[in-house]
């Protein structure tokens, strides 16, 4: 945990002379949609003497359930694009996943519904169909209300009660929301819900508040939509580097 990597660098510092970089971790945050939006048409076509490239899709994007990660429908009708060139769409739209139009961050909990589009006899390729693709996903993407994750921990407190209402108005100042309390072995046990990107420092902080007394356990519990604020921070952070 934070402590022991806190003692590591010490010791690197004092015995072994070495100078570590140290900063704060990388938070994994996730981008998704919250709207679906239809008929959003993505379309590559390039003539550069010889053989061209054309490709002309048009997808619906909707949100899914948490967890679902991502699916694909192939909803094409009477061969207005032929089969071979189907994968070629749903590579498009997977590279774009890994790579998110808000921040860079990986998408999850998305569907795409391809069901139009047109190819040429000569000029198609399903390389042509996957630039097309993504044309149309990043176009669709930023369309359909985009927000951006941030990961919540399921944190447990055990502190002695003395210093509960400092635990818990840390929590608070730290956006988190407070689930229950209930007795523990040496004390009070708090539970809460808070964002990953507050917990830096808190091995530390609760060390502080509580000479010590206090431990704390936390896991990842789910992704949620990161307030406003938050978001815009990490997107312009993001697109400053």
């Amino acid at each position: 945990g934070e402590l022991h990597l806190d003692i590591i660098v010490d010791r690197m510092r004092r015995e072994f002379k070495v100078e570590a970089n140290v900063g704060k971790p990388q938070v994994a945050y996730r981008e998704t949609i919250r709207t679906t939006v239809k008929d959003i048409e993505g379309k590559h076509a390039k003539q550069s003497g010889g053989r061209g490239q054309y490709g002309h899709v048009v997808i619906d994007m909707y949100p899914l359930e948490e967890g679902k990660a991502y699916e694909f429908v192939n909803d094409i009708k009477g061969g207005v694009i032929p089969g071979e060139f189907i994968p070629g769409v749903d590579k498009g739209i997977r590279e774009q996943l890994k790579s998110g139009p808000l921040a860079g961050y990986p998408v999850m909990d998305l569907g795409v519904r391809l069901h139009f589009g047109s190819y040429h006899d000569v000029d198609s390729s399903e390389l042509a169909f996957k630039i097309a693709a993504s044309m149309a996903f990043k176009a669709g993407f930023m369309k359909a209300n985009p927000v951006l994750l941030e990961p919540i921990m399921k944190v447990e407190v055990e502190t002695p009660e003395d210093y509960m209402g400092d635990v818990i108005g840390d929590l608070n100042r730290r956006r988190g929301l407070i689930e229950g309390m209930e007795d523990g072995p040496s004390g009070k046990i708090v539970r809460a819900l808070v964002p990953l990107a507050e917990m830096f420092g808190y091995a530390t902080a609760l060390r502080s508040a509580t000479q010590g007394r206090a431990s704390y356990a936390m896991e990842f519990a789910k992704y949620h939509d990161a307030p406003t604020n938050v978001a815009q921070a990490v997107i312009e952070e993001r697109k400053s580097k």
